[in-house]
């Protein structure tokens, strides 16, 4: 038998750690065997597997990104996709489009659009607004995959801090049906697509 004294650290420490996973699988082990009705018999390769379900049913799960800030109180306003569409049509340069996208950022965005993660929005609320309101905008519409959550969330903040700041011009929109309804309503939307991948929103239509 070696003396612990005598091994490498790196080789003491692994063994330590080994021995303390070993009694805390076994203290959850025989914590779990209540659970199981007294009439079964229990073999050792079950009573780890209960174990372990057990101890990921008690992990927590993770709070949404949008979890930190206050909800919005504005009720959030869409704008039709069609009537955007005229607004790229006609030139128009007091509306900006904002992409929401972060991880999901794929197939193309609509012509023109910043890209501004909506995790990153509402700390910069403040920053966001007087850049908008310096270059002269009065539309800004907001868009994510859907609208229906990032979309809707982000153009209802903004919202409300437009009418904080007495604000009558500016409007806060979100595009009704997001960019996955703009890239399935026909050639005349995809052609104001940047970077536009037919293959990625191939994979939407069959769902």
């Amino acid at each position: 038998m070696h003396d612990p004294a005598s091994l490498p650290d790196e080789v003491l420490s692994s063994t330590l750690a080994t021995i303390a996973m070993n009694r805390f699988l076994i203290s959850t082990s025989l914590r779990s065997v209540r659970s199981f009705p007294k009439s079964r018999t229990i073999r050792s390769h079950q009573l780890h597997t209960y174990s372990l379900r057990k101890m990921s049913t008690d992990t927590p799960v993770p709070a949404s990104w949008h979890a930190a800030y206050p909800a919005p109180s504005s009720q959030t306003v869409f704008i039709p996709r069609d009537e955007v569409l005229s607004i790229l049509a006609n030139g128009r340069k007091d509306t900006v489009l904002v992409d929401l996208r972060r991880n999901d950022f794929e197939g193309g965005t609509i012509r023109g659009s910043i890209n501004l993660p909506a995790q990153s929005l509402y700390p910069t609320l403040p920053t966001v607004y007087s850049t908008l309101k310096a270059a002269g905008l009065k539309k800004v519409i907001f868009y994510c995959g859907s609208s229906t959550g990032r979309g809707s969330r982000a153009a209802s903040w903004l919202a409300d801090y437009i009418s904080s700041q007495n604000d009558t011009e500016m409007q806060s929109l979100a595009l009704g049906g997001g960019i996955k309804g703009w890239a399935a309503a026909g050639p005349e939307y995809v052609k104001w697509m940047d970077e536009y991948d037919e293959k990625v929103w191939a994979k939407y239509s069959t769902t």
